[in-house]
């Protein structure tokens, strides 16, 4: 049957960054498809709060705080789900923050397209500080909870991991290098590490999300002209919903996607295909 090869009835996810937005909408969708769920976020208060959700929807939730950037931290999260759930069968790499929208250098009268999304910010070169806290959110991360749930997965001889990428990584925009570059990197990372797996019957597959309708976007489209600018590159004319995305996500962590490794989906309202940036 057609729906039996979209089941995941009885499985048990990690879905970082799942305290909000794309991460949980993530969560509480595969939690209606019979998932059971770790939520991981800083913030105990939001995955509390969806782990509550998880166990509205018939399923056995955990919550754990953690840094997802430190290596004992992750370690701990792996170790926590193992211990509650007994087995780990899918990985969501979805923790990640938003670029600080500030140029890589600047010099007086260097305004580049796009200025008008960045909030004044382009005036302000970007540290090193920042370009590292964004590289390892968004990249580094997904290594290290790899890198935590590898021994399990390659033991088992199977695992789904779905790393939460963004359509960013195929563009150029102004103002946001080390997003841009941390989800190239995480697409790069994708495919390396399905080469790797792949003899293990294990897939390893992003997302590319355009923009999307969360509480990060919101502060952006409080401005007029900066949601003029952002609708006007999405031929569809919408932001993405969270549920749409997630929906992906339930595709990859089904066995119906088990001969798709390596790839990045891209999810963005035709954006990409325009070819156009902010």
């Amino acid at each position: 049957m057609i729906a039996r090869d979209f089941s995941v009835e009885g499985k048990v996810a990690i879905v970082t960054g799942g305290g909000r937005g794309i991460g949980k909408a993530i969560a509480l969708t595969l939690a209606e498809a019979g998932v059971d769920i770790t939520v991981v976020a800083r913030t105990r208060k939001q995955i509390e709060q969806v782990a509550g959700e998880v166990r509205q929807r018939g399923r056995k939730a955990l919550a754990v705080a953690a840094d997802v950037t430190e290596e004992e931290q992750v370690k701990g999260v792996v170790e926590k789900t193992l211990t509650q759930f007994g087995r780990i069968d899918i990985l969501v790499n979805n923790a990640g923050i938003d670029t600080y929208n500030k140029p890589v250098a600047f010099i007086a009268g260097a305004k580049a397209p796009g200025w008008e999304t960045t909030g004044g910010n382009w005036k302000k070169p970007l540290t090193l500080v920042e370009w590292r806290r964004v590289i390892d959110t968004n990249l580094t991360s997904a290594f290290l909870f790899c890198q935590a749930v590898g021994p399990h997965f390659l033991k088992q001889k199977r695992g789904k991991v779905i790393n939460i990428s963004s359509n960013s990584a195929e563009l150029g925009a102004p103002y946001c290098s080390e997003y841009c570059a941390s989800k190239a990197g995480l697409s790069a990372f994708t495919r390396c590490l399905a080469s790797e797996w792949a003899p293990f019957n294990i897939c390893v597959n992003a997302i590319g999300p355009g923009d999307t309708n969360t509480e990060m976007m919101a502060q952006y489209m409080k401005d007029p002209e900066v949601a003029r600018v952002v609708l006007s590159a999405i031929p569809a004319g919408r932001l993405a919903e969270p549920r749409e995305i997630a929906l992906l996500a339930l595709y990859l962590a089904s066995e119906a996607s088990n001969f798709m490794n390596g790839q990045t989906v891209y999810i963005d309202g035709g954006q990409l295909g325009r070819g156009a940036g902010l």
